[in-house]
């Protein structure tokens, strides 16, 4: 058996598999990598060739992980390259005993499992092991999947590999800028239509000809972090934000009560921020998430940060009944928080929410550390692309991002500050007990 099988790497694909390469001693050069190449550069059949070589080589489990379960399927486990040779090509037949295609999974003749993954849906494996991961299109992902899968890497001394293009400058930037800062322990390059010469200047004239945006092409084909992710609702106000050091360490001010506002998920997760009013300034001190918990887990969550609360905000829909109780949400949120309970306006359209977020998100200073994973998510909540025919639909994609994005919408919509009302006009509370607020 010949490995890798019916693949000829290109000059510039062979660092990375240099790097991931097992030595003669069982140890690698390195055991993370990113790799941050232009479209059309072969990303995925590089890296499907890479972890078959791994599985072959090595028992274990093998993850790859796409932003959406649907995703992963149409790229991977049925595409194909521009040739027609299907990528899944790459693993012989001959090293397979059992394919699994609901699954999208691959068991080799050693005992190697290779899966496809969608990180959307990452609690299908929990209680898994794995030693190596690609994380494919990695800045369209929950960055919560590395969070999950890191420490068992590190437990085990597994590998993994993050592939794509900039989005703006939210995790994927983050984790490459961490890359390229420690030289010593992770494979970092950032590759261009120039550095590869995939694509001829032609390429790239044609490409704007046919409608392509200065601001794709520098995205797509030149790897640019500078500018907002195409179709990205709040990319502009949040790079001026940080521009402006307005993502920075934002202290709670004492005596000031802190508001929440929430978007309410049932089988999707449950969002909420935590935002000072002082002055004609928003301070934005923490952000949490969850899923799988009813309203008593967040009323907990809250009473142990301890903060001094005034208004809890909730989306207009609260008025719904809650399934199999027979009580609305709105009461059971009023049992638990009290009077300052208050639902926000319902938008007239959804780009008008949207508008209203965008023109307070002037005015809003955000802990950078608290609500990190809440400005990951606004970076990343976007509108809908439609590869086809190569224009952004009026929806937002429902992905990840979209529940922080969501509950930002309901500060936009039911904060005091839009309301003009005086904050003396409220009474803040302090949780007192896991029993209920005073």
């Amino acid at each position: 058996m010949k490995i890798p099988h019916n693949f000829i790497p290109r000059v510039y694909q062979v660092p990375l598999l240099q790097a991931l390469e097992l030595r003669p001693d069982g140890t690698r050069a390195f055991n993370r990598a990113v790799s941050v190449w232009h479209r059309r550069s072969g990303k995925d059949k590089t890296f499907i060739n890479l972890m078959a070589r791994e599985a072959i080589r090595t028992v274990g489990t093998y993850f790859y992980f796409f932003p959406t379960y649907n995703q992963g399927r149409k790229i991977l486990w049925q595409g194909m390259d521009k040739a027609g040779f299907p990528f899944l090509g790459h693993i012989p037949q001959e090293a397979r005993v059992r394919t699994n295609n609901t699954e999208m999974l691959i068991e080799l003749f050693n005992g190697s499992i290779f899966q496809v993954v969608g990180t959307d849906n990452i609690d299908s494996i929990v209680g898994t092991n794995p030693i190596g991961c690609v994380f494919s299109e990695y800045s369209l992902q929950d960055p919560r999947a590395w969070l999950f899968i890191r420490p068992i890497l590190a437990e085990n001394g597994g590998w993994a590999c993050f592939n794509f293009t900039p989005r703006g400058m939210n995790h994927g930037w983050e984790l490459y800028s961490m890359a390229l800062d420690n030289p010593d322990t992770w494979h970092c390059e950032l590759l261009t239509v120039d550095d590869t010469g995939v694509l001829s200047k032609e390429d790239i004239a044609k490409e704007r000809r046919e409608g392509a945006s200065e601001e794709f092409i520098a995205q797509e084909y030149y790897c640019s972090f500078a500018g907002s992710q195409e179709g990205a609702y709040y990319a502009s106000q949040l790079r001026q934000a940080r521009e402006e050091g307005r993502i920075c360490k934002v202290p709670v001010v004492p005596g000031v009560s802190v508001d929440t506002f929430w978007d309410i998920g049932v089988r999707d997760a449950t969002a909420i921020w935590f935002i000072q009013v002082c002055g004609r300034e928003l301070h934005v001190v923490d952000y949490y998430e969850n899923k799988g918990e009813g309203l008593p887990h967040y009323a907990e969550v809250l009473r142990q940060k301890g903060y001094y609360y005034g208004e809890f905000v909730f989306p207009h829909d609260m008025e719904a009944q809650e399934f199999g109780s027979g009580f609305t949400r709105i009461s059971i949120a009023r049992n638990l928080f009290g009077v300052n309970v208050k639902t926000a306006v319902k938008p007239g359209f959804k780009e008008d929410a949207i508008e209203a977020v965008r023109n307070m998100l002037k005015i809003c200073w955000f802990d950078e550390e608290k609500c990190s994973y809440g400005l990951q998510a606004l970076h990343s909540f976007r509108k809908e692309f439609d590869e086809k025919n190569r224009i952004h639909k009026p929806q937002p994609v429902h992905d990840w991002s979209i529940h922080a994005a969501d509950a930002l919408q309901t500060a936009a919509l039911g904060s005091k500050m839009f309301r003009g009302q005086r904050r003396a006009s409220y009474a803040p509370v302090v949780m007192r007990s896991a029993a209920g607020w005073t």
